[in-house]
């Protein structure tokens, strides 16, 4: 992380990660990026359903491939490079075949290594092979739920997924979250954790900062009027007044548990997430 001398308010805790290891400020291909038209948090109506978004600068969208690129090819990393729509760096790879493409990249990989995808890559950095392959005890990331249907799981800065067993055809996985899940053994995974592990310490350190990133401001529950939020009302600094935290709209939250058990996939969950 980068800190700052506190010569304003504004730079007194502020932190930036250190871009130190991009090898490049601009998309290296342009046919892999186009514009995204902003939402700032509304549906197909107009209607505001994701508060405290809207704003902040141009971006443009790169095309990831998380698929690992094409099976059975080499192709060797040109750059690393900076990804405003995720908080993950992105490689920018060469395949021997001639295609241009961008992946996740996993922490440690730098410009000039060879990676490969496919049942015969080697278990090293970079690489992406099933599931079944990867040894006990490895961790990985972009991980696949169904075969060949791209990854997934584990595609945010930082995060890696341990392997714990492998056996029935079933691969069983341990998650960021503390969730433990089983997980075809014919999915695919790449080998590492996720680049940008300190992304997380990131402090903003001024409003405007937040405002750059397209995050509009929040305000609390209690300072509003009764008719605006159930913590609403009162004189001076009153408390919550309801038994149970409540949403903006009166439904429950804090500890409730918000998973549709009718989902295909909760049949593989072995633990949920705490």
């Amino acid at each position: 992380m980068k800190s700052y001398h506190p010569s304003s308010p504004g730079r007194r805790q502020m932190t930036v990660v250190d871009y130190s290891p991009l090898t490049s400020g601009t998309p290296r291909r342009k046919s892999l990026t186009h514009r995204i038209t902003r939402k700032a948090g509304r549906n197909h109506s107009g209607r505001i359903t994701v508060r405290h978004q809207g704003g902040g600068e141009k971006r443009l969208y790169r095309t990831v491939d998380f698929t690992g690129g094409p099976g059975g090819v080499s192709g060797q990393v040109l750059s690393i490079e900076y990804d405003p729509y995720r908080t993950a760096f992105i490689a920018f790879v060469a395949y021997r075949s001639g295609e241009r493409r961008y992946i996740l990249a996993p922490d440690g990989l730098v410009a000039g290594e060879t990676i490969l995808n496919g049942p015969e890559a080697p278990l090293t950095v970079g690489c992406r092979t099933s599931l079944g392959r990867i040894p006990a005890g490895s961790f990985v990331h972009n991980v696949e739920i169904r075969p060949n249907g791209g990854g997934q799981l584990a595609r945010s800065a930082g995060v890696s997924v341990q392997i714990l067993a492998t056996e029935e055809g079933l691969t069983l996985l341990k998650l960021a979250s503390g969730e433990t899940r089983k997980v075809p053994s014919a999915c695919a995974a790449s080998i590492g954790q996720v680049s940008n592990r300190d992304h997380n310490l990131t402090v903003f350190g001024k409003a405007g900062r937040s405002r750059w990133v397209g995050i509009r401001p929040t305000v609390r529950g209690k300072v509003m009027n009764p008719r605006d939020h159930p913590y609403g009302g009162g004189e001076g600094r009153t408390q919550r007044g309801t038994r149970r935290p409540k949403t903006k709209w009166g439904k429950i939250t804090g500890g409730r548990r918000t998973r549709n058990p009718k989902k295909w996939s909760s049949a593989l969950i072995v633990k949920r997430r705490k």
